[in-house]
């Protein structure tokens, strides 16, 4: 399984995680602490639903959400900057997206947006465009490709 490979990588780097989500609510954080000994590598997470949450929680400029939108990369880098700088963590991940059932023209259903961030580099943001298979697949898409970003980042 992805999270304990993550959990022995981080373990072994001796670095500590930190999730912001947003439309997984929880996922990739339970993903990994699900796991008995996880408390070593994952410091904490951040479930930011609301945009007022994550300039709350995680310092997201409310300018960057006028201007952007809540599912944006600049939003997910942000979100995931401010998971690094509010925590004990040296990596953070961030999720921010349209599970659905709706969306628009401009941000369909299953757009995602993910910001990774680790001290001393420069933040990763992408987005993923999962198409509609409904609201449960997206959010597992989401958590699952979350949990790639960090595998690959310690790897």
């Amino acid at each position: 399984m992805i999270a304990n490979d993550i959990l022995d990588l981080a373990r072994s780097l001796n670095l500590r995680i930190a999730i912001a989500e947003s439309c997984t609510g929880g996922m990739v954080a339970v993903a990994l602490t699900d796991i008995p000994g996880s408390s070593d590598v994952m410091d904490r997470g951040f479930v930011t639903y609301s945009n007022a949450a994550k300039v709350e929680m995680l310092g997201v400029s409310t300018d960057t959400l006028m201007a952007h939108g809540a599912v944006s990369e600049q939003v997910a880098g942000e979100m995931a900057e401010g998971a690094l700088s509010r925590s004990g963590a040296d990596l953070s991940v961030a999720i921010t997206g349209i599970a659905g059932p709706g969306g628009s023209e401009h941000k369909p259903e299953g757009r995602v947006c993910f910001g990774l961030a680790r001290k001393g580099l420069k933040t990763f943001t992408e987005t993923k465009e999962f198409g509609a298979p409904g609201r449960s697949e997206v959010r597992q898409m989401s958590r699952d490709h979350a949990l790639e970003l960090l595998y690959r980042s310690l790897s």
